[in-house]
């Protein structure tokens, strides 16, 4: 298992770094291409990332064309011919994003089968918004042996308030309604720009979806969808991450092609904690002085509020700033796990249910960690950049689910960061 090895404590990165198309994004949009009965679908700006291969052998899985070409980042699917209606168990297993396919090969097929998904341990992440909607739909679900069946031999429009807005519930949900009979009203929606580029690459196949990005997103069915061109967004998360990078570090970063409005919420709570963040032509540069930040209050919430997979980097950037901050995470109930690791560096820390009280500016020191989920694994290598000493990353298999070349990209704004075979 690789390990990634940093030297800290000296480290204040300067430069520009580019970040790549969303993993939040495409692989819902990998989903979304099952339903284009005609012509082919072009993906591009793509990340090279595990779970998009994850996702691609899902595809593939029914019997549908997947060509990746890494050099271009382009990623051709051809899903013209007869499709499979059951998903591959042994893909599905790996990432809990999969369950996204349910919809979209019902709406295609009038029956699926999908194995309950696998994942990061961060949370229980239930599907149940997923099945009750599609049931909403007309659909027939049965859930036995860890296998999920849905039948219908065509959707029908509905509509249908979301408990909470989860993302890909509204995605699943979203993409079955494209084939359905009739116009489907989704309340409550989630409105994260990856829902809006979902919605953008539908209504290029030929769906009539509106009210992506608000509360309630209507869509009118149609017969049949065809294939499209399609870049796919980029990565807020990525980005978000190397603007904490900049500050726990002292630096100077611009951070190109990022996007000042699908980041407002953390750059809301970079200023305050007074870092200086700015808008260029390129992208956002992020300046920082780490001994002249305050501590803040966070509190995560669904999009418009701060992003859960944001929490874990802003932590270990709590860690690092003199005085109490607290965190209250509220979407997923088992993200405090990188804490944990991060009282081997001296962090003293109390966790109370869904608050972390994080006393900061402490004396840390490098120590051996294990990251725990994917965002984890960027915050305790932020961790290891702002103490003294050496901190080794274990675990990295959670790092490739999300970030492509990332001690790379560090060692490029000068991070004493390299990436080593371990035993």
């Amino acid at each position: 298992m690789d390990k990634i090895i940093i030297e800290g404590g000296n480290i204040s990165l300067k430069g520009e770094v580019i970040i790549e198309g969303a993993k939040n994004a495409v692989l819902p949009l990998l989903a979304a291409t099952i339903l284009a009965s005609k012509g082919k679908t072009l993906l591009k700006n793509v990340p090279i990332l595990s779970d998009v291969y994850t996702m691609n052998h899902v595809v593939r899985g029914l019997n549908i064309s997947v060509d990746f070409d890494e050099v271009k980042k382009e990623i051709l699917v051809d899903a013209t011919g007869d499709i499979l209606d059951t998903a591959p168990y042994e893909f599905i297993n790996k990432m809990r994003a999969s369950i996204v396919v349910l919809g979209p090969i019902l709406a295609r097929n009038g029956y699926a089968k999908v194995s309950m998904p696998g994942g990061c341990t961060i949370g229980s992440r239930p599907i149940d918004l997923h099945l009750k909607g599609l049931e909403a739909m007309g659909a027939e679900i049965h859930q036995e042996n860890g296998d999920i069946t849905a039948t219908a031999k065509r959707l029908k429009g509905a509509h249908f308030y979301m408990d909470f807005p989860s993302v890909g519930a509204t995605q699943n949900l979203m993409m079955a309604a494209t084939l359905a009979e009739g116009k489907t009203v989704i309340e409550n929606a989630a409105r994260e720009p990856e829902i809006v580029d979902l919605s953008l690459l539908l209504n290029k196949m030929g769906a009539n979806i509106k009210g992506a990005g608000t509360e309630t997103i209507t869509i009118v069915g149609v017969d049949s969808l065809h294939g499209a061109e399609h870049g796919v967004v980029q990565d807020r998360i990525e980005a978000g991450t190397f603007m904490v990078a900049a500050a726990i570090t002292s630096g100077d970063v611009l951070v190109k092609d990022a996007i000042w409005e699908h980041n407002r919420p953390l750059i809301s709570k970079l200023k305050e904690m007074g870092v200086e963040v700015s808008e260029e032509d390129g992208g956002i540069r992020v300046k920082s002085h780490l001994k002249k930040l305050k501590p803040v209050t966070v509190k995560t919430m669904p999009h418009p509020g701060f992003p859960t997979d944001m929490q874990a980097q802003f932590t270990a950037l709590m860690a690092m700033v003199k005085g109490e901050s607290t965190m209250i995470e509220t979407v997923f109930e088992n993200r405090f796990q990188h804490l944990e690791e991060m009282r081997r560096m001296g962090l003293n820390i109390e966790i109370l249910r869904d608050t972390a009280i994080i006393h900061g500016g402490g004396k840390l020191q490098g120590a051996p960690v294990m990251s725990t989920d994917l965002r984890a694994s960027a915050a305790l290598i932020l961790a290891g950049m702002a103490v003294k000493g050496t901190t080794t990353v274990g675990k990295l298999n959670h790092l490739d689910r999300g970030y492509y070349q990332f001690h790379e990209k560090l060692a490029k704004l000068g991070a004493h960061i390299k990436r080593v075979s371990g035993e």
